[in-house]
Order: C-alpha cells, then sequence, then structure tokens
C-alpha cells in the first residue's frame, strides 16, 4: 500500500468530518440569531406587543436546528469511525478503498435521540428552550 493512497483517501474522509463540524457549528450559529432576532423584533413593535406567541412558534425552528445539529454530530461521528477503520486497516487490505459509505459504522455511535440529550447540545438547545417557555409563561400568567 502505497502511503500517498492512504493520505489522499483520509484527506477526503477528514474534509467530510470538517464539513460535518462545519454544518454544526453553523447551526448554533443560526439558532441564536433567529431566535434573538425575532423576540427582539416582536417586542413592543408594530409586529406585536406580546412575544407570547412568538416564543411558542419558535419551539419549531429550534427542535429541527436541535435535531440537524444531532444529525450532523452524529454523521461525524460515523465518519470518524470510518477515518479510524482506513487507518487501521488500509495497510493490509484494500477493501472498501475510497468508499465514503458511513452506513457500516452507524450502528458503533450513539443514535440522534441519544446525541440530541448528550451534555453539549442538549445542554445548548435546552436552555434555549427553557427560555422560550419561561417568556411564554411569564407572558400567561403576567
Amino acid at each position: 500500500m502505497d502511503k500517498e493512497t492512504l493520505h489522499k483517501e483520509i484527506d477526503l474522509i477528514q474534509g467530510v468530518i470538517n464539513r460535518m463540524a462545519s454544518n454544526s457549528f453553523l447551526l448554533k450559529g443560526w439558532t441564536v440569531t433567529i431566535i434573538v432576532g425575532v423576540l427582539a423584533l416582536t417586542k413592543d413593535t408594530i409586529v406585536t406587543s406580546d412575544v407570547t406567541y412568538f416564543a411558542l412558534i419558535l419551539l419549531i425552528p429550534l427542535c429541527v436546528f436541535w435535531y440537524l445539529d444531532a444529525f450532523f454530530l452524529h454523521k461525524e461521528k460515523c465518519y470518524r469511525k470510518l477515518y479510524k477503520w482506513v487507518i487501521e486497516n488500509r495497510p493490509t487490505s484494500n477493501e472498501y478503498k475510497y468508499d465514503l459509505n458511513y452506513k457500516r459504522f452507524e450502528n458503533d455511535v450513539d443514535s440522534i435521540a441519544k446525541i440530541m440529550r448528550t451534555s453539549t447540545i442538549g445542554v445548548f438547545y435546552g436552555i434555549i428552550a427553557l427560555i422560550l417557555i419561561g417568556i411564554t409563561t411569564y407572558n400567561i400568567f403576567q
């Protein structure tokens, strides 16, 4: 096995891993931007003076971004397993050469639902969800 081929293959996998990590980072940024922007624009403006409904509606994109973030992290973990497999097995085997299909590693990583509840993603989106629910509750009982 020549090292140049191995390096090209792991570079391809590393590129995918970097894109998944970048997507996850961008989703967090968009989540904060959209929620803060909508809440800032709805408070005492011509749109409405009651942010209750907007806070509830914002839970929908929050859940979508939460799921997408976990989805990208799941795929990133699958590709990390693929990367590790290539490093360990490529010197002795040409099986799955340049195959970027991560499906065979999906059972080796946590499910998307479990990733959604991890300390990093769960806390980030959970705090935002609690804030939105708190705004709604405060405005209903005020």
